[in-house]
C-alpha cells in the first residue's frame, strides 16, 4: 500500500475542503442580507457550489474506493483508528447530506436548483412552506456539526504532526511525502 495518497486525491481533498469553507462562509453572510439581487446571486452561488460538492463526494468515494488510503501508522491504537475511521465516515456522510437538504428546502420553498444557472434540476418535492422552514432548519444545524467534525479535523491532523510526530498529516499534504518516501 502507497504510504502516501495519490495526486487524485489530494486535489479533490483540498479542492473540496476550499470549495466547502466557501460554502459556510457564504452560507452564513448571505442569511443574515437582506432581500436584493445581491443575496439571491449568493444564494444562486451557493447552490452551485453545493451541488458541486454533492457530485464531487461520489467522484470522491469512487476514487477512494478505487485507490485506498494508506493505512494508518501502527503506532495508533485500534480505538483512535476506529474513531479516525468514524470522523472520516460522518464528514463523508454530511458531505452528501447537507447539499441533499438544501436541495430538498429550495425544492419544499419553490425555488428550483438551475446548477450553473444552465442545468435546472428536478424539485425533490412539492412546495410545502412549513417543510422548507423545517429543512432550512435542518441544513442549518448540519451545518454547525460539519463545522464542529472539520474542526475535530484539523485539530487530530496538526495533533498527529505536532505532538505525535508521525506522517498522517504530510501524507495529504499537496508536496508532503511520508517518511517511508524519504528513505
Amino acid at each position: 500500500m502507497n504510504p502516501t495518497y495519490n495526486a487524485v486525491a489530494k486535489l479533490l481533498h483540498w479542492g473540496m475542503a476550499v470549495l466547502i469553507m466557501g460554502l459556510l462562509a457564504l452560507g452564513f453572510v448571505m442569511t443574515d442580507m437582506a432581500l436584493s439581487p445581491e443575496k439571491l446571486q449568493y444564494y444562486s452561488w451557493h447552490k452551485w457550489a453545493g451541488v458541486t460538492v454533492f457530485a464531487l463526494v461520489w467522484l470522491r468515494l469512487l476514487w477512494r474506493v478505487l485507490n485506498p488510503p494508506p493505512a494508518y501508522p501502527s503506532s495508533m491504537s485500534p480505538t483512535l483508528q476506529r474513531l479516525a475511521h468514524l470522523g472520516h465516515a460522518a464528514l463523508y456522510g454530511l458531505m452528501i447530506i447537507i447539499p441533499l437538504s438544501g436541495w430538498l428546502l429550495s425544492s419544499a420553498k419553490g425555488v428550483q436548483t438551475v446548477w450553473f444557472g444552465v442545468l435546472p434540476l428536478p424539485d425533490l418535492l412539492e412546495k410545502d412552506k412549513e417543510l422548507g422552514h423545517l429543512l432550512h432548519e435542518v441544513h442549518e444545524v448540519l451545518n454547525f456539526f460539519l463545522l464542529f467534525l472539520l474542526a475535530g479535523h484539523v485539530a487530530a491532523a496538526l495533533k498527529h504532526h505536532w505532538i505525535d510526530k508521525d506522517d498522517i498529516l504530510k501524507r495529504m499534504l499537496p508536496h508532503g511525502t511520508s517518511a517511508k518516501d524519504s528513505v
